[in-house]
């Protein structure tokens, strides 16, 4: 096997590749993704790393899936304290990249599929859709304290125009789930659990494709609601959930609450939790993996919710 780490600037790719410890720089365009893939050669004894830089890697990394390599996005926190386990402070691009190849040699991330054209295309609504509400969000913030008049107009009509955007992007995301039958699936399971709405399901379809193909405890770990020990010695720390997808995980939290008060099987297990002396945050997070994990299993066996099934 080879390894390649890639350090994503906005206009440059840096790549290390392992064992053979060759290096080369690509401009981060189409281009430079055509010379890197043919530079990199066969891609069915490749691994290729590359770092979450805000976007500017989500094209290169689709370019290399295209051409047939396993791809892996890793957070660069990892990457970079990984280094520092290595004993190498230093950071430069080139250096960089050397340390991504040695982790993705040393500890092989699991490559994630690449994604169709329409999964691409609702996952970009699904972020633009959520971008629009941030911006609503703030301007509404702003109009309960704004007092000039002009400035109230001012921030009426942006309110209003992102309510407009906001409604063109929802048509669109449900135009695009109803024109690809496995996408239609999916959410016609996932809204058939109480506490599961159209905008969950549309966030969970484009954010976890890995939805019903991996079992609970990996798809728990996967959104960072499996919870980890603290113990050291004769010490027992408190356990903790973090890490995984932030972006799902913070977006399942009112749909747990809403299943707590609406789904049967949710509720009760709640309130089995509390009454066991948990803490009532403590038995949130467990029924947020809980409902994780049911929709889990029915979109796996392209079942709609039955409560015998949870």
């Amino acid at each position: 096997m080879r390894y390649a780490g890639i350090d994503v600037a906005k206009k440059t790719l840096d790549v290390c590749v392992l064992p053979d410890s060759t290096e080369r720089q690509f401009a981060n365009d189409r281009r430079g993704w055509t010379s890197c893939s043919r530079w990199l050669g066969d891609p069915q004894d490749t691994l290729v790393v590359l770092e979450a830089t805000g976007g500017y890697e989500a094209q290169a990394a689709d370019a290399l899936r295209a051409a047939g390599f396993a791809v892996a996005v890793v957070n660069p926190r990892r990457t970079r304290d990984f280094a520092r386990a290595c004993g190498r402070l230093a950071k430069t691009d080139r250096l960089d990249a050397q340390g991504i190849a040695r982790y993705a040699q040393m500890l092989q991330p699991s490559p994630r599929e690449a994604l169709d054209a329409s999964h691409r295309r609702l996952r970009a609504l699904v972020a633009r859709r959520d971008q629009l509400l941030a911006m609503r969000t703030a301007e509404t913030n702003r109009l309960e304290h704004a007092t000039d008049r002009a400035i109230r107009t001012s921030l009426r009509q942006i309110v209003r125009a992102l309510e407009r955007q906001m409604a063109r992007i929802e048509a669109q995301i449900r135009q695009t789930i109803d024109e690809e039958p496995s996408l239609r699936q999916a959410k016609e399971t996932l809204t058939s659990v109480p506490g599961v709405g159209e905008t969950t399901a549309s966030m969970l379809v484009s954010d976890v494709p890995e939805l019903g193909r991996l079992n609970r405890r990996q798809i728990a770990a996967l959104v960072g609601v499996a919870p980890w020990n603290r113990d050291s010695g004769m010490f027992r720390g408190k356990r903790m959930t973090g890490g995984g997808r932030v972006r799902v995980r913070t977006r399942l939290y009112m749909p747990t609450l809403v299943a707590i008060r609406h789904n049967p099987v949710i509720h009760a297990f709640y309130e089995r939790l509390v009454q066991n002396g948990k803490a009532k945050m403590t038995a949130v997070v467990a029924c947020m993996r809980k409902l994780l994990t049911i929709l889990n299993t029915l979109v796996a066996k392209n079942e709609k919710w039955k409560p015998r099934i949870a």
